[in-house]
This record gives C-alpha cells, sequence and structure tokens, in this order.
C-alpha cells in the first residue's frame, strides 16, 4: 500500500492504544520497508511473489523480536515491520476479491469486510502478486501504465495490486481487512511480550 494508507491504517488500529510516540516510531519502520532495499530482494516483507509462508514466517519472526526487545523503541521497529507485511497481504492478493465472491459479486458494507476469515486464509485459490521486471517499474509512470498494463500477465503486482483508491472498488476493502490485521497482531505481539518481559514490557510497549 502506499504510505499514506499504511498510516492510516496504524492510526485506525493503534491509535488510541499506544502513545504518538510510539506510533510515529511503528510508522517510521513501517514505511521503511519500501525503501528500495526492502522492495528488491525481499518479497516476505510485501507478500510478493506469492511467498505467502515465507512472509507468515518473517511475520512470526518480527514478533520474536517485538516480544524479546530489550526497549521498547526495538520492540515498536519490530512491530512496524511486522504490520507492514500484514497490510500489504490484502493489498498485494486476491483476499478482497475472493470475500467478495462469497457475496455474489455484490457490494456489501465495508464495514462487514471479515479480514480474519480462516477459510478464507487457507483458501486453495488463494494467491499474491509478482513483480515482473522492468516492465512493472514502467509502469509506476502514469503515463505508461496504461500501455504497459496490457502486456503484465494478470498475476502481476500492476493488475493486482490494492495499494490506493485508484486501484480500484476492492481497495476500501482491503484497508478495512487491513485494520483488523493490524489490531489482531497487535493483540498478539502484546501477549507474546507479556509472556517473554513481563507485564511492565507490555505498558512500556504501549507507552502510555
Amino acid at each position: 500500500m502506499d504510505w499514506v494508507y499504511h498510516r492510516q491504517i496504524l492510526e485506525r488500529a493503534l491509535g488510541a492504544r499506544v502513545s504518538p510516540r510510539a506510533l510515529r516510531a511503528i510508522y517510521r519502520a513501517n514505511v521503511g520497508q519500501d525503501r528500495l532495499g526492502g522492495l528488491v530482494g525481499h518479497p516476505e516483507y510485501h507478500f510478493d511473489e506469492n511467498a505467502i509462508a515465507e512472509s507468515l514466517a518473517y511475520i512470526e519472526e518480527c514478533r520474536r523480536r517485538a516480544a524479546r526487545a530489550a526497549s521498547p523503541a526495538e520492540a515498536w521497529a519490530a512491530f512496524g515491520r511486522l504490520s507492514h507485511a500484514a497490510q500489504d497481504f490484502y493489498a498485494h492478493s486476491n483476499y478482497a476479491a475472493l470475500w467478495m465472491e462469497q457475496h455474489d459479486g455484490q457490494a456489501p458494507p465495508v464495514e462487514g469486510m471479515d479480514g480474519l476469515d480462516p477459510a478464507l486464509l487457507k483458501h486453495p485459490r488463494l494467491t499474491t502478486c509478482r513483480t515482473y521486471l522492468p516492465l512493472e517499474a514502467l509502469s509506476l509512470l502514469p503515463g505508461l501504465r496504461p500501455a504497459l498494463k496490457r502486456f503484465l500477465p494478470k498475476d502481476s503486482h500492476t493488475w493486482m495490486n490494492l495499494d490506493n483508491p485508484g486501484t480500484g472498488p476492492l481497495f476500501p476493502y482491503a484497508m478495512q481487512a487491513a485494520v483488523q490485521r493490524t489490531t489482531a497482531e497487535f493483540d498478539r505481539t502484546l501477549a507474546a511480550r507479556g509472556e517473554a518481559r513481563g507485564e511492565a514490557a507490555v505498558r512500556a510497549f504501549q507507552d502510555q
């Protein structure tokens, strides 16, 4: 997702649960995954290349780091990286499209979106986008995108992504699902940190 939407998701999911300082630190680590070093050679950061198992393993590794971190700053950074991957899952997969299929292609209220449906999370047709370079990079230029899109496969990032409202009507559903997933991942991380380092570490992580 574009940076501004990662910020909005974090604010909706965590704004009332962590301090502004903690939220800023989490956001910095979240969007840091979209720097060049995180975009090239790390599909697990973004649920790209259909690397679903690898991305889930990456989320769990980030959670372990957040749970065991000696300082809140380290824990915030680890959770920021975790949250980026969790949010990108909905922007870079066909999860929202599969969910919509359950409603016969109708458009139910966005508030009814379930981003944690166990059956959909293990659906046999669940897939994530692939990146086809160099055409994908060139398609980021607004003037070239329409012309290049027809040369890219339907499983490409250009076709599948829900990174911003311009990508189509499923974007709000991906946003809603990402907020739900971020909240769930935060709860799991708090529990893991409490188990690893105690209640004082949980309070320090929330910084309230």
